[in-house]
C-alpha cells in the first residue's frame, strides 16, 4: 500500500501498527523503544505497543473500530484543504460489526471523502472465526452504497494495485471499501497459543501456499529480478540492523515520571499546570 501512495498521504489503523510505524519512517530502533516504553522510542515511551506515530500516520488506536471515524475525519480535512491527498483507514474483521463503522461510512459518502477504508480480514477476531461473528462475510459488500473490491492480501502486486487504482478512484468519486483477504499466523496476543479454535494444519497449510513474503520471493527469482545471493544478503542485513536496534532499545533509559504530565495540550503557558489522581495536587505540564 505505501508504494501507491505519498508521503503526504495519511493512514490510521489498529493497534497492529508496527509495521505501518516502520514503513511510515520510523526507524526499528524507535519501533521496538516504544514496544518497551522507552525515551527514546516514537511516543517518548508514552505509547506502547498499540500507539505509534510518525508524519501523517496517527497509530495506533486501541479501542476496536474507533480509528475508522477518526480516519473519515482525516480525509474531511484534506478535502476542505483541496490538497490532493488522502487517507487509508484499516480495521480488522473483528471491528467490521462497530456501529461507528457505518456511522463513518454514511458521512464519508455524503461529503464525498477521499478515504479509502480497508477491511483486513485475517478469518478471526480474537478466537472467534468470521463465520461465527458475521451474518455476511462478504465485507468488501459492508458499505452498501459505498462501492467495494475484494483483494488478495497476501499477494504483494495486488495489494499495490489495488491501492492505485482505489487513490484514484477516491480522489474522483470518493470513499471505497477494500477488503483484504489475509492471515494471522500467531494467536491474537501473548495468552492465546492460536490453536484452540483452529488446526495446526490449517496454520502450516496457509505458510505453505498463501505465505506473501515466500510467494513474492519467488516472483523475484522467477522473473530474474535478483538472485538468491542478493536475497540472503537483504535477510542478513535485515537481521543485523534489528539485532543492533534491539540492544540499543533494551539500554536506552524510560521515560522520567514528571514527563507524565507533558504534551497534553498544544503549546501550553509557561506555568500552565495540570491536576493529578488526586484533585488538590496540580503539576507542571509542558
Amino acid at each position: 500500500m505505501e508504494n501507491s501512495i505519498t508521503p503526504e498521504d495519511s493512514v490510521i489503523t489498529a493497534y497492529r501498527a508496527h509495521g505501518w510505524a516502520y514503513i511510515r519512517g520510523i526507524s526499528v530502533h524507535g519501533v521496538l523503544a516504544e514496544l518497551i516504553g522507552k525515551k527514546t522510542g516514537c511516543a517518548q515511551g508514552k505509547g506502547g505497543s498499540m500507539h505509534m506515530y510518525a508524519k501523517n500516520f496517527y497509530g495506533g488506536n486501541g479501542i476496536v473500530g474507533a480509528q475508522v471515524p477518526l480516519g473519515a475525519g482525516i480525509a474531511f480535512t484534506q478535502k476542505y484543504l483541496n490538497n490532493g491527498n488522502i487517507c487509508i483507514t484499516l480495521y480488522g474483521d473483528g471491528a467490521a460489526n462497530q456501529g461507528q463503522v457505518y456511522e463513518a461510512f454514511n458521512i464519508a459518502m455524503l461529503w464525498k471523502l477521499p478515504c479509502i477504508f480497508v477491511c483486513e480480514n485475517n478469518g478471526y477476531g480474537m478466537g472467534t472465526s468470521v463465520e461465527r461473528a458475521s451474518y455476511s462475510t462478504d465485507y468488501y459488500t459492508r458499505g452498501d452504497y459505498m462501492p467495494g473490491l475484494r483483494v488478495d492480501g497476501m499477494d504483494v502486486l495486488a495489494v499495490k494495485e489495488a491501492t492505485r487504482f482505489a487513490k484514484d478512484y477516491v480522489l474522483k468519486n470518493g470513499p471505497l471499501l477494500i477488503e483484504c483477504a489475509t492471515y494471522r499466523y500467531s494467536g491474537h496476543s501473548m495468552s492465546d497459543p492460536g490453536t484452540s479454535y483452529r488446526t495446526r494444519e490449517e496454520i502450516q497449510e496457509v505458510r505453505q501456499t498463501r505465505d506473501p513474503i515466500t510467494s513474492f520471493k519467488q516472483k523475484l527469482l522467477e522473473t530474474n529480478l535478483v538472485t538468491e545471493d542478493e536475497m540472503k544478503k537483504i535477510d542478513q542485513d535485515v537481521r543485523k540492523e534489528v539485532t543492533e536496534s534491539e540492544k540499543l532499545a533494551i539500554a536506552d533509559t524510560g521515560p522520567p515520571l514528571e514527563d507524565m504530565y507533558d504534551h497534553i495540550y498544544v503549546q501550553p503557558e509557561a506555568d500552565f499546570k495540570v491536576r493529578t489522581c488526586d484533585p488538590v495536587t496540580m503539576v507542571a505540564s509542558r
